[in-house]
């Protein structure tokens, strides 16, 4: 069974907590993986060493502010961290030309967020540039979103869409001996 799928102890258990029961061996420093945007892919390798990831959207209703995606953003942040015993460092896909201004501006607004919410917690982040994760996973700089997809389902992971693809790829790179330096 999964580390992550343990019940909690009850308050009269005895026993460490479950990451001190792991081997030094076995632990990891937590690392997260975002593709920013409104839907946003997340891949996160936890202190046990298990890569769980996924989308999460941060669309407004109709009954929402703007900046109501961004507090969202934030407090998942926050989540994502508590859930995995604090983060080590966070990698993100480095964009430089976008699609049209709107892209550009909610793009900027999540740098902005996540930048500052990682300063906050001491927790280093780095941009990856585009071009690097796309050679990194599949040979290609240029690489289209089928391709992305492609490449990572043959590591065996089953992403439901390019920004998942994408963020598994940025931390394959992250946490890879010749790639990154997780």
């Amino acid at each position: 069974m999964a580390l992550a799928t343990l019940p909690m102890p009850a308050a009269h258990a005895s026993g460490p907590p479950i990451s001190a029961a792991l081997p030094a061996a076995l632990r990891h420093h937590a690392v997260l993986a975002l593709d920013l945007g409104t839907t946003t892919g997340w891949a996160l390798r936890g202190q046990d060493g298990g890569i769980t990831s996924g989308t999460i959207s941060f669309k407004p209703s109709r009954f929402e502010g703007g900046g109501m995606r961004f507090l969202r953003f934030r407090s998942w942040l926050t989540e994502v961290a508590s859930l995995a015993n604090g983060l080590s460092r966070i990698a993100f896909e480095e964009v430089r030309a976008h699609a049209g201004t709107d892209a550009a501006h909610l793009y900027g607004g999540f740098l902005a967020h996540l930048s500052a919410w990682c300063e906050e917690r001491g927790i280093a982040y780095e941009g990856v540039p585009v071009g690097t994760i796309k050679r990194f996973a599949t040979g290609r700089g240029n690489a289209d979103k089928a391709a992305m997809i492609a490449a990572i389902q043959a590591r065996g992971f089953a992403p439901a869409d390019d920004n998942e693809a994408d963020a598994i790829a940025i931390l394959l790179w992250l946490t890879d001996a010749q790639g990154g330096r997780a």
